[in-house]
């Protein structure tokens, strides 16, 4: 996984960004009919039942805009919250708040949308030793932001990106010419280039599982799109020689039976290709 501080320059880079996407050369609307000098204050208004997630993020993107905005933080991170809930009261320039208010909101609803569905998952697989991961199917420009909101919700972060582990999945399997090959060069170019990065190798069957217990080295097996009797024998067969991770379409339906097939994790993209906004709205008090 990647440092904290690679993944503070994530953040600070989707703030930078987004500012400049959103305001470009002024505020206009502000500008045109809000003195400079103007001060207010305004509450952050829950309209949704959900898990809350990105007020953190939200007081980075006040803070950019403008280090002399105040907030009043009600609630944190991870609470759950009703309709009507008010997670936090920021107060200060009125054109700060203003330009700061679509970035905070776009943020938050996607981040709370995330963390309630992953909570979701958390919560179907209490009482089994399965962790919900998330994956890189993620918006392109905002992945640190969804990967953050996984946390907030009990999940947990796979890799981040192509660089901070090594996946063999079924393409890269077949144009390395077959599994063991595919790991061999995968663990001479890791130790040629000093590389201390974990291997996880995707099987399509029961022969493939064996064929990768062959090789040393596996952090873990990506048993993909088996169904619930493969998938027993796959974590028998497997025993304790690496990590166990179930995926392919897995859902709330079905995520249960996957995590008593006995694997370590199951990794989901619809954790964050998936999700419906959780309902907020910063409105003037």
């Amino acid at each position: 996984m990647i440092s904290e501080e690679q993944f503070q320059f994530e953040i600070d880079q989707i703030i930078k960004n987004a500012i400049r996407e959103d305001v470009g050369n002024g505020d206009h609307s502000s500008l045109a009919c809000i003195p400079s000098e103007a001060q207010g204050k305004a509450k952050l208004l829950v309209k949704d039942d959900g898990i809350i997630a990105g007020i953190e993020f939200a007081k980075q993107v006040f803070s950019y805009v403008d280090p002399q905005i105040k907030i009043e933080q009600l609630i944190k991170d991870g609470d759950p919250v009703n309709y009507g809930d008010i997670a936090f009261y920021v107060e200060g320039a009125s054109q700060s708040i203003l330009k700061a208010e679509r970035l905070v909101l776009n943020a938050m609803q996607r981040m709370s949308a995330i963390a309630t569905k992953t909570n979701t998952f958390v919560k179907l697989l209490e009482g089994t030793k399965t962790q919900i991961l998330d994956t890189r199917k993620t918006t392109p420009g905002i992945r640190a932001l969804e990967k953050w909101a996984v946390k907030i919700g009990g999940g947990t972060n796979h890799r981040f990106a192509l660089y901070d582990m090594v996946m063999l999945k079924d393409n890269h399997i077949d144009f390395a010419g077959g599994i063991t090959k595919a790991i061999d060069k995968t663990k001479s170019y890791l130790k040629e280039n000093n590389l201390d990065l974990k291997i996880i190798v995707e099987a399509r069957d029961l022969d493939e599982i064996k064929t990768i217990l062959k090789s040393d080295g596996v952090y873990r097996i990506l048993i993909d799109n088996f169904n619930y009797e493969d998938t027993k024998t796959a974590v028998r067969l497997i025993g304790d020689k690496c990590l166990t991770e179930s995926s392919g379409g897995i859902t709330l339906d079905t995520a249960r039976k996957y995590a008593e097939c006995g694997v370590d994790f199951i990794s989901s993209g619809a954790l964050t290709h998936s999700v419906y906004n959780l309902d907020l709205s910063l409105k003037a008090v």
